[in-house]
């Protein structure tokens, strides 16, 4: 595939709209129906699960499975405790960051729609020099607006009710992606398109395609245990993200040495079948397409986990999107990266044969 943009207008106002559609873990199915959507004209069915994930399937029929996937779902909140003052306490829904929650504007999702509130925090002038608290889990609070208890449940809110940040898509210094959400929206992304690329090019491929967009990652990759079990592939293609080690306080030598714009990051890992990630090497090599190595020890954390140990092993391949603070509300990755991990993916599936095991022992 020529080295051209393969983003175009349509591709990002997706991105856009997918991005700013708050899909919180256990709440994804509204940015579910945006995903299925824009790749319905690629594939040819669907498969939806009890919980909300979706894959969207090329031949169906064939016997051999090759699985490409990301997760749907973004870290959030729990509202957990209501005061008599009308003051909110969170517990976390995933991985959020309580250091990032002060000042921040939230959305509390309940039946009447959004509930606007603010993580509040104390003036400067109001606190101790030399014995400041600092933001924790027990210490940060929302408040709406209202002045009781009484008062915030009138507006809907109850304990329960999950919370995300509103913070939407935007293009820094043109060829930087910023939003929330990105951990892995973007994953959903890059496997649409190439799905996209595959059906614009007329790719017949020689097995069924399963385009996978699990929940529920954040908490444990529990959408994949699920849907794996329901597809049971051959072969599966995960991308997630990972950390770019090159902005400040991050200790290389514990977290690997990787960089925004450097190319897709390939994983080392037990559960990464290695014959797998070296076609997936080779081809990069042979496509001159940029990439870098991340090694992680006993797992990846990432939803490869959970296909390589399903349905008595599954061969399975991780390939990441570099990203500069993560969980946060102003993740960022390269434009640059989203199309060459595309490439990477869609190249490497041209390679794969009908039956292929990536045994060891062949």
């Amino acid at each position: 595939m020529a080295s051209k943009q393969l983003l175009n207008k349509k591709s990002i106002q997706f991105l856009e709209r997918y991005l700013n559609n708050p899909s919180p873990t256990g709440y994804e199915w509204e940015g579910q129906k945006i995903w299925m959507d824009y790749l319905k004209p690629y594939v040819d069915s669907f498969i939806t699960d009890t919980y909300g994930s979706a894959v969207g399937v090329i031949n169906p029929d064939a016997k051999f499975k090759v699985v490409i996937e990301g997760h749907s779902d973004e870290i959030s909140w729990y509202v957990n405790y209501i005061t008599d003052n009308g003051l909110i306490y969170v517990i976390r829904n995933g991985g959020s960051d309580h250091q990032i929650a002060p000042s921040k504007w939230v959305n509390i999702h309940t039946k009447k729609g959004f509930v606007k509130g603010v993580f509040g925090w104390p003036a400067i002038h109001t606190r101790i020099s030399g014995k400041e608290e600092q933001a924790k889990l027990d210490t940060i609070f929302i408040d709406i607006g209202a002045k009781n208890k009484k008062e915030v449940e009138a507006m809907g809110v109850h304990v329960g009710c999950v919370i995300t940040y509103p913070d939407t898509f935007h293009v820094l210094n043109k060829n930087k992606f910023v939003c929330r959400a990105i951990d892995n929206r973007a994953g959903g992304f890059m496997i649409a398109e190439v799905a996209r690329l595959l059906h614009e090019n007329n790719i017949k491929l020689p097995f069924g395609l399963y385009i996978t967009n699990s929940v529920q990652e954040e908490i444990g990759l529990r959408g994949a245990e699920m849907i794996t079990q329901r597809i049971k592939p051959d072969v599966a293609i995960v991308t997630d993200v990972c950390h770019d080690t090159t902005t400040p306080m991050i200790d290389k030598k514990k977290q690997g040495d990787n960089c925004m714009g450097g190319g897709p990051v390939i994983s080392y890992a037990p559960a990464i079948q290695n014959k797998l990630r070296e076609r997936i090497i080779e081809t990069a090599e042979a496509h001159k397409i940029p990439f870098q190595r991340h090694a992680s020890s006993r797992s990846t954390g990432t939803d490869t986990d959970a296909f390589a140990y399903s349905n008595g092993g599954v061969a399975s391949a991780l390939i990441s999107l570099p990203l500069r603070y993560m969980h946060t509300t102003v993740e960022m990755v390269q434009r640059e990266d989203v199309e060459n991990v595309i490439r990477l993916i869609y190249e490497t599936l041209l390679t794969i044969k009908e039956g292929e095991t990536f045994s060891y022992f062949d």
